[in-house]
Parts: C-alpha cells; structure tokens; sequence
C-alpha cells in the first residue's frame, strides 16, 4: 500500500479503505457484485466452466439471459465467478453444493533507488547475476498497470518472452506490449467517456513494477531532487500486468483480483507481487488475496504482499497468511529535509518540496488565528472552510496537521508548516511545505507566540545520506497477527521510504497538483513490497527450482538484524530483518512447507470439510493427527507464540531444516539476546548430502509476562562457520 501514514499525499486521498461494490443502475440498488467461490476446477476433460456458471446464475435469477448480471468468470487455476447478486439470491447460491463460499467484492486500498544500492543490490558488475535466467523469469504485478512509454518498461536488448510464457496482451488498443512488458490484462470496469484500457492512471503499478523489474534509466529525478539511476532489482526480468485498480473506482475491486491470480497462475508468472490490502486482517475464507495466494503456492508461485500503512498501532498488519510473503517498510540512509529558518534560527522539518522562495522570510500565522467563523480546534487543522484569505494571503500558515495543507494554498499562502506524529518521512506537496515533528513544531510556535512581527522561510528540499538505517518506518503496520496468533507478521522490512521510480505521466504527483513527470517519489508498504518482490526474482535466478517457501525462509533466515523500533516491540515491526539480497542466495539451511504441510496448518486452526475447501478448493480432510495439530508448528522461518499473561509457560516449536549449503558439513545451534529460558534439541547436527532434512524442537519457558514485559524474544542461529541462519523467537502475552 502505499502510505502515507498522515493520509495528506495524493494516494491517501484517491483511495477509500474498504468499500462494497454497489450498483450505480436504477434497477440494481438491491444488489451488489459477490463472489461465487467453487474452489478447484473438476479434473473432468468434458467440464465447462463458462457454461456451468451461466446455468447457475440462469437457475438461481430466473432469468435466460445473464449477461447483465456476469461480471466474470474464474476458469484456469481454481474455479468459480463473480456477478451482481440480491442478498436472497447470495443465500440460494450460499448452499448450493458445489459453491464454496459466496463473499462480497470489495475495493481494497493500494499501499509506494539508491535503495537498491543501499541494500547491497548495485549496479553492473558489483552483484553477482544470472543473466540468462533472469530474462527467463515472469514478474506478475498485480496493481494499477503500466506506463508502457516508461524507459523503465523499454525492450531495447530484449529477446522474445520466454517459452513457458502462456499470457496475452489485452490492454487495448492504446497499451502495446513488448519483449519487456510481455502481457497485460484488465479487470476494471468499463466506465462511460473513460478509456478502458491496461495504461496506469494513478500512477502506483509504474512505480512498483518498475521498482520490481524496471530496467535502468539514468539520469533521473524529482526536478532535481534524487538524481541518479533508477532501477529495478531484477532489471532483464520480464514483467506482466494485471491492472485491477484503477482511478475511477478509487482502489482495487477484490473481483478482479482474484481473477488476476487466475490468469496468472494460468499464464505461468514465476511471482507475484500485489502492493494491495484491506483496512483489516481478514479470515482467509473471504480473503481473496490469500485464497489466490493459497492457489499460486500450490502451483509454486510465491506471492509477496504489502503489511499496511496503519501503523505503529499493534495488531494492525493486513497480509497475514503463511504462504503470503508479507513485506513492512523501512528508510534508507538518504533522506529529503527541508529546513524553516525562523526569524532567529532555523529547524529542521522533512518533505518533497522542490519549490524555490529563495529564502525569502515571510510573516507566519497560525490556522487559529487566521480564521473567523471556525471553532478554535478545526482551525488549528486549517480544516476546510476555516481559514480567511485575507489573514492568510500572502503568508506561511502553520497547521496542526497535513490533511487540509492544500486548503492554505487555496486561501493565498506561500508556503506551510505542519506537525506531524511521525514525522519521519517526506511526501511530495503542491507548494512549499515542511513537515516537522511535534517538538520541532512547538518551538516555532513559541518563536511565533513570543515575537511581536514572526517571520519565517521554508526552503528548498536538500538530500542527506547521514541518516540512521534501516529503521522501521511509522507508518508500517505492525503485528501480532490479528488472526493467526502464533504466526509472526510482518516477515521482513524493504526500502519503502522516499523511493523514486516510473510514474503516470498524466496523474500529477499531489493534491492540487498542475505539475506532471515521468518519475515520482512515493512512500508506503506499497513500495516496500517490490523490492523484496525483486529480491525473491533475484534468489529464483540462482536456483530456479526452489519453492516459494524456500526463497522466503532464504531471505528471512539472512535478514540483517534491525536498529530498535521506538514505535513497539521490534519484532512484530520488522518480522526477520532487514533484506539482505546478496546473503540469500547462500543461505545453508531452509525452512520447507508445501501445501500439505499448509492444510495441517489450517486444520489446526479447525478449518475442516467445507470451510477446509474455502482456501484450499479442494474436497480435503483433516486426518486425526492434522487435527492436534497446532499452528506454530507450521515449519515456518520464525517461531511465536501467545501464552496466557501473569502465568508460567511452556511452550514448544517443531521444526525441519533442509540442506542446500555444502553436501558435508555440521551446524551447531546458539540462541542470543535471550531473557527466556530456551532449549534446542538436538543442538548440533550433521549432514551428509544436499537437500538432506533433520528435524529439531525448540522449547522456550518463564515465568510470565504481565504489563510491564508483555513481549519477550531471542534469535536462533544455527551456524556451520560460513552459514548463519537466523531465526527470531518471539513470546508475548495475551490481552
């Protein structure tokens, strides 16, 4: 998603966070678009899809003709469709017997390089490729669409798409796919006066495709800001589009998502990367990023979805499935700040303000006192409405927050200075603004209150690279896992703080905008997402065969160890680490879990017949065993569990690692940073051969945890001397 985590940019304002599809027609306000989930397709050569659907919707609205009522069809990977339903025909379709489930379509909410240096990824020769593999490889971005004029979607020096390729190119007439851009389809509705078309209007899928797999384009900047080379982590990937958000439904239609994972599956992409997700965590069986996610898994395609922006509050991370690698955001080492020089002194505030005054000072005033017919606490928000142009015009107007910046601008200011919670990242404005932390923004208002004539400049933006890095960024939606408990999100922390890449160039990059450009700077999980997106095409390059959860316990297992959150307990804010892309393509020791071991999974959770084919489509049972089964046992990269608060615990994790460093070498456990009593058995093992497997526990005790240590965790690592493979353990109690 991307951010930002004051909702003041562009994205925040363009997006709702969660809205059910209703009909815009006279005659449909009864109903509304649901999905029709029928889990996997029949195994039969003489089943028709299409066909069975139309005789369903035929059967249960009475009427011969459906072509009103059909939005689309799943037909490829799993089996099912989605059309506009009364709720007493959603309850006939409901228990009919060969319907999973039937769940409404809702409109989720998008989450936005020197990062790629910054990570360890550099440019040329610096990093270690594979060429001819990674131009095999299909990077599925399942987003907003393309720019296909982007440099960064060039396919100068490209062959033809690979042979395994099954896609098409339906973006229209006026989307051309190329040898980089190999298809491109379109899930949005078609909209009257409006070009249906795969061609990007919001700006967000150019930036996180071309953050995946962009090629490199030099010279490039936000009118100055930021220049450099801008590219993508897997620059000879190939990329397909599937656009299912789109500017006129302000977000992303879990329809057409779920239609996109279809056609992926079916087109045969090696990963997907989906910077989308709803307000909340949501139980899978009306998930459709996890149950799409669940049908790429089995398939071996890994998805990597974005945490959230809501954050640093707890329990509010969206991606929460086990087979979805879930991605928070972090800074880098650059930052963009941009200094207010009061009348006797300056501090320090940050945003995107390439917009220069010179530094002229200019008379302050406060959205309090420039108003007249507004209660004293929205005016401080220079709320809209409040603020009298004849008391601002000309000025620098101080407000308590960013969400009515542009309000200032509109009554005559020159520039603006607001607080912010959080203010550790910077956002791209319309006119000169500084965004400054709750401290740096009192002392300007005591300079304000204390001086007879205030004055003041907001300069130009300058780039430092002096930073403290990685650190978890504000805005990034933070665990415990609001319905698995016992399994740790987010996974893992990317760049995802002021990344510049391809952007739309007919979608200006503010509120209130007139500029437009090619490349913008956006901020958000949604940003963070692609690179690891990128990280994960990188690692398959090197070893093609390996299973989605392969590549994903490579990168937790290698994860740089993160700066200590100030927002909450580190783990559940940065899950594994930092991304540390040059260190997971020799990781030593993996984590496995296929599809059998994720139905013992959601066994365990008591998913069993029916709700059992909600996420896997399957007529499945649960054995006995996989019944007992509990789901911190999942073999999984890191290990947690909730224990009950003020009262002694034991607690026990089973795992298996699989060896893919050396065919002959030994590893011995050692747990560091431990306030827990913990006891790995066995703690030393040998192997003999590559992809041999040895099973271990891990028991972790105390004595409680109560309000004042609420959350405590070590760090496994099992080491051969070369390989260090890392694994956090986090304990926390229950409310």
């Amino acid at each position: 998603m991307a951010k930002p985590a004051d909702s003041y940019c562009l994205l925040s304002c363009l997006f709702v966070l969660f809205v059910s599809c209703t009909s815009a027609a006279k005659n449909d306000q009864d109903k509304q678009v649901y999905i029709v989930y029928m889990g996997a397709l029949p195994a039969r050569v003489d089943y028709m899809p299409m066909s069975h659907h139309t005789s369903i919707l035929q059967e249960v609205t009475g009427a011969s003709s459906i072509e009103s009522r059909l939005v689309r069809n799943y037909k490829r990977s799993f089996n099912g469709f989605a059309a506009w339903l009364t709720e007493s025909e959603r309850q006939i379709l409901a228990k009919m017997e060969n319907v999973v489930s039937v769940f409404p379509s809702k409109i989720l909410k998008l989450q936005t390089t020197a990062s790629w240096d910054f990570v360890g990824l550099k440019k040329g020769k610096r990093a270690k490729r594979n060429p001819s593999i990674e131009s095999d490889t299909i990077i599925g971005v399942i987003d907003s669409g393309v720019d296909p004029l982007s440099d960064s979607f060039s396919d100068k020096g490209f062959g033809p798409p690979p042979k395994k390729w099954k896609g098409v190119c339906q973006g229209t007439k006026h989307f051309s796919c190329n040898n980089k851009v190999i298809g491109a389809r379109n899930y949005t509705p078609k909209t009257k006066g409006v070009p249906h078309s795969a061609i990007d209007n919001m700006g967000h899928g150019s930036h996180t495709a071309s953050t995946a797999a962009g090629n490199a384009v030099n010279d490039v900047s936000f009118y100055g800001l930021a220049n450099g080379t801008a590219r993508g982590g897997v620059p000879g990937a190939r990329i397909a589009v599937y656009k299912v958000c789109d500017i006129v439904l302000k977000g992303c239609n879990t329809d057409g998502i779920l239609s996109a994972f279809d056609d992926a599956i079916g087109d045969n992409v090696d990963l997907i990367t989906i910077s989308v997700g709803d307000q909340n965590g949501l139980p899978f069986e009306v998930d459709t990023i996890a149950i799409g996610a669940f049908h790429a898994m089995a398939k071996g395609i890994l998805t990597v979805n974005s945490a959230g922006n809501n954050g640093p509050d707890p329990s509010t991370v969206t991606s929460v499935a086990p087979w979805i690698f879930t991605v928070g955001a972090s800074n880098t080492n650059r930052a963009f700040v941009t200094k207010v020089v009061l009348g006797d002194g300056k501090t320090v505030g940050r945003s995107v303000n390439t917009f220069d005054l010179k530094g002229t000072k200019y008379p302050i005033v406060y959205g309090r006192s420039a108003s007249s017919h507004c209660d004293a606490a929205s005016a401080e928000f220079c709320s809209a409405g409040c603020l009298d142009r004849k008391l601002v015009s000309g000025k620098i107007v101080m407000c308590d927050s960013g969400r009515n910046v542009e309000e200032a601008k509109y009554m005559g200011a020159v520039a603006s200075i607001v607080r912010s919670s959080a203010a550790d990242t910077a956002d791209v404005f319309s006119f000169p603004v500084s965004v400054l932390s709750g401290h740096a923004y009192d002392v300007v208002l005591s300079y304000m209150n204390s001086t007879k004539n205030p004055i003041a400049a907001v300069l130009k933006s300058e780039t430092v690279f002096n930073q403290k890095a990685p650190v978890v960024a504000s805005y990034s939606s933070r665990g415990p896992n609001p319905i698995v408990p016992d399994i740790l999100k987010p996974d893992i922390t990317a760049p995802g703080s002021e990344i510049i890449a391809a952007y739309s160039p007919t979608i200006p990059p503010s509120i209130a905008d007139t500029r437009h450009l090619k490349y913008s700077i956006l901020s958000g999980t949604s940003m963070s997402c692609p690179h690891v997106a990128g990280v994960a095409a990188y690692v398959k390059t090197f070893h093609p065969r390996w299973s989605p959860s392969m590549i994903q316990s490579a990168i937790m297992t290698t994860a740089w160890q993160m700066n200590a959150s100030t927002w909450m307990p580190d783990e559940f804010a940065y899950g594994a680490g930092h991304v540390n892309p040059l260190a997971a393509i020799h990781p030593g020791l993996v984590y496995e879990a296929n599809k059998a071991d994720h139905i013992a999974f959601l066994c365990g959770l008591n998913y069993s017949g029916k709700n059992l084919r909600l996420i896997s489509g399957e007529n499945n049972s649960c054995t006995k065993a996989q019944s007992k089964s509990l789901p911190r046992n999942l073999n999984y990269p890191s290990m947690t569990a909730q224990v009950p608060a003020k009262k002694p615990f034991k607690v026990t994790f089973r795992r298996t690692v699989t060896n893919v460093g050396t065919s002959s070498t030994t590893y011995k456990a050692k747990v560091v940073g431990s306030k827990l009593n913990v006891e790995v058995i066995p703690n030393v093992f040998s192997f003999k051969s590559m992809r041999e497997k040895k099973s271990f526990t891990v028991t972790v005790s105390g004595q409680g945890l109560g309000d004042e240590k609420p959350v405590v965790s070590s760090q496994l690592i099992w080491s051969d001397g070369v390989h260090f493979v890392r694994s956090p353990i986090v304990v926390y109690a229950a409310n």
